[in-house]
């Protein structure tokens, strides 16, 4: 009889485990999903991800002290465009331009080509990442053989001529290192990024 009722007892929990399983799933769902939608919630110095990329680690250590637009000043950074805005939604930011890495044909994670601040009300500027770009004849002559250009793995995108910026045909890559895109952090433009705010031209 008490073999029975055991027998009984773990039949009944067997049972009750598989009816409760698929409500199991939903909730972890969501809990997946309300970390996430915490995950980035910060914004500027304060944004932080669990395990960063090394590329965008690098930037961080490259270009934290740019995070004061004087700073960027002193090293040869000079406003290059007003704020680029999205074709639907987000911004590329106002971008800040070192001519000095510009023209030199090399690619390197601690020398981006450009600083990307979004526009502030109160008038300053919040650095949100950068960009690398190389022209593609600057390219081609200092590395005659090597194809596309890509940067810690990752291959640059191809923009031809004549295009918004007024240059020459280029590569380019954005890297949101100091805010979080929700496109990818190496998307062009960033739905966290806004020139709502910009000045308007007087």
């Amino acid at each position: 009889m008490h073999q029975n009722k055991t027998r009984s007892s773990t039949h009944l929990r067997r049972k009750l485990k598989l009816a409760l399983l698929p409500l199991a799933f939903p909730l972890v769902a969501m809990a997946a999903d309300q970390n996430a939608s915490t995950d980035h919630s910060d914004h500027g110095d304060r944004y932080q991800q669990k395990a960063p990329a090394p590329l965008i680690e690098k930037v961080r250590k490259a270009t934290w002290m740019f995070r004061d637009i004087e700073a960027a000043g002193k090293a040869q950074y000079v406003q290059g465009t007003p704020c680029v805005s999205g074709p639907t939604s987000g911004a590329m930011g106002v971008h800040f331009i070192n001519m000095k890495f510009l023209g030199d044909g090399v690619l390197n994670a601690s020398e981006p080509e450009a600083l990307i601040y979004e526009p502030l009300s109160d008038g300053t500027f919040r650095l949100v990442g950068v960009e690398y770009i190389v022209l593609k004849t600057d390219w081609e002559t200092h590395n005659p053989d090597a194809g596309t250009p890509s940067l810690e793995g990752n291959l640059l995108n191809f923009v031809g001529e004549p295009n918004r910026y007024g240059l020459g045909a280029f590569y380019e890559m954005h890297v949101w290192a100091w805010e979080h895109n929700p496109a990818g952090s190496y998307a062009d433009f960033n739905s966290r990024v806004t020139c709502t705010k910009q000045p308007l031209e007087q």
